[in-house]
């Protein structure tokens, strides 16, 4: 028996903790970014004050060539804040772009909550039957594509109870024994109907099994056909 054996049950788990784990982490990763760079950033005018100061400060640079060099360095403080402005409408673009990331991302784990609960709905429910059509001609009975021959008075029943489910009745085993057998049902059993329904879900069942779970290899012999991985044994 392998540890890593998975079953659906497992993977509708682990998805749960996925999408709770996965916002977290996305919330978490864009305020952390988002406060990063609020703290790292320089103040746009540090520079331009900085000269402000050094002018006040220094009343003794009276030269041409000292205001020359100050005015340059005023300038550079202009510049240097025209370039943080545009860092900062670059940041808030990447912003944007992050909520974007994270709107699609939270859209992706909604999605994967409803393929979990979609398949935890397939799990309980065993087959989904999808398509169920009837062939009187070919006598057989196509179920999610998959093809199945039945019998004469496996057809019989099969459809009955087909025309049954798409009136919402229910019938008993003696209405099915009466209308397969156009009697009256006064003279009709019980049993009778079970035992048609009875062999009904033996035909179908066996050729179900067949083509799903044991598969025959021609000449070999027969082995389940079935991923090794799943299967558990308690």
């Amino acid at each position: 028996m392998q540890d890593n054996s998975t079953s659906v049950t497992d993977v509708r788990r682990h998805g749960g903790r996925v999408v709770a784990i996965g916002i977290s982490a996305i919330v978490a990763i864009l305020m952390i970014a988002t406060i990063v760079l609020l703290l790292t950033l320089p103040d746009a005018n540090a520079f331009n004050e900085r000269v402000e100061q050094l002018f006040l400060e220094n009343d003794t640079l009276t030269g041409q060539a000292e205001i020359k060099l100050l005015e340059i360095l005023a300038q550079s403080g202009t510049a240097f804040a025209d370039t943080l402005a545009s860092y900062r409408m670059v940041i808030l673009v990447l912003l944007v772009f992050a909520t974007g990331m994270m709107i699609a991302a939270l859209v992706f784990l909604i999605m994967l909550v409803a393929l979990n609960r979609r398949m935890a709905q397939i799990e309980r429910s065993g087959i989904q039957v999808n398509s169920l059509l009837i062939s009187r001609d070919e006598k057989t009975v196509y179920l999610n594509n998959m093809g199945f021959k039945l019998t004469d008075a496996a057809m019989e029943t099969l459809s009955v109870l087909a025309e049954a489910r798409l009136d919402d009745e229910m019938l008993s085993g003696v209405e099915i024994e009466s209308v397969i057998s156009g009697k009256s049902a006064i003279d009709c059993e019980e049993a009778a109907g079970a035992t048609r329904i009875k062999r009904l879900r033996d035909s179908l069942g066996n050729q179900m099994v067949s083509e799903l779970l044991v598969k025959n290899i021609a000449r070999k012999g027969y082995m389940l056909a079935i991923d090794k991985d799943v299967i558990k044994v308690l």
